[in-house]
């Protein structure tokens, strides 16, 4: 199972109804989160999840909106007698960034562990995830984030057997090991079907609509994606700022038919994201104008 909550939705500042635009996942006790702007702490208290148990954060870019609530977190993470290292993901600059904002966080009882993306597509194993970094169209370096949780084949108790492979490993094969044996080397894909579909999550905020995003968000289960504007005439605004409108967002969604588009990342000006819905639905009907705290629980299809 994966656990996604919107902590927040607004872009360039934190508002009292409304956070910066920050997602957590949440899968087999490991926690991502993505960006990590002004409230997001409180964003996390108000769900009640916590801060400590956070393995990696992805950062977009660096615009404060996005990085700004860093140092406190890491603070109240290392206030919580946190030992573990922790992840951070972003594009270039990351370690000097980081080393800036920390001028106010010095002393951390947690090893920070810094990868910077260097490849206009770049992927990441790391826990259950398979995260996928890829490059869009700000007016600074950002990247959009696409989330998996793969699911291997089936156990085949049949080709087990025919292979004459003893009980007492089918197990570990199952779980991905390679077991040498009897003078062989027994390996999960000798009793595992074709891999099953897993489960698929695509965060982009701060960009303006282009190719890879619907690329990337094609078949997720949930598309999280920037609605600046909901107003048709700020499209030229959009278009300036490098942002992208609720119609714009909409038709990457059309392309890429995932099974839910949250918009999100609004305008501090966009006080009724409701209010433009019925427009957006002709072009992707299962669109919504996400709210803090939105939660969505994605589970493997039965089979």
């Amino acid at each position: 199972m994966l656990d996604i909550c919107l902590l927040g939705t607004g872009g360039m500042m934190p508002l009292p109804y409304r956070w910066l635009t920050s997602m957590m996942a949440r899968c087999s006790g490991s926690n991502l989160l993505i960006d990590c702007g002004e409230g997001t702490q409180i964003a996390l208290k108000e769900k009640g999840w916590s801060p400590k148990p956070i393995d990696t954060i992805c950062f977009t870019h660096y615009h404060a909106d996005h990085i700004s609530g860093l140092p406190g977190l890491l603070l109240t993470m290392g206030n919580a007698e946190r030992t573990e290292p922790l992840t951070l993901i972003g594009p270039r600059g990351l370690e000097r960034v980081v080393n800036a904002l920390r001028m106010i966080a010095p002393e951390l009882p947690f090893e920070l562990r810094m990868i910077e993306l260097t490849e206009n597509r770049q992927q990441l194993t790391i826990g259950p995830y398979v995260i996928d970094a890829y490059k869009v169209n700000h007016n600074v370096l950002c990247y959009g984030y696409t989330i998996q949780i793969p699911r291997k084949g089936r156990f085949d108790v049949e080709r087990a057997r025919v292979q004459q492979i003893p009980q007492k490993f089918w197990n570990r094969l199952q779980k991905g090991e390679t077991i040498p044996y009897d003078g062989r080397i027994l390996t999960p894909d000798m009793v595992l079907g074709p891999d099953r579909r897993g489960l698929k999550v695509t965060y982009c905020t701060d960009t303006r609509p282009v190719p890879v995003i619907a690329e990337y968000a094609a078949g997720s289960d949930l598309f999280i994606c920037e609605g600046m504007y909901g107003e048709r005439e700020k499209a030229a605004k959009a278009r300036e700022y490098k942002h992208m409108t609720f119609y714009e967002a909409a038709t990457l969604a059309k392309e890429a038919q995932p099974g839910q588009l949250w918009l999100t990342h609004y305008s501090p000006s966009l006080t009724r994201p409701d209010d433009y819905m019925d427009e957006v639905r002709k072009i992707f009907p299962r669109t919504k104008a996400a709210r803090d705290g939105w939660s969505m629980e994605l589970e493997f299809d039965e089979e």
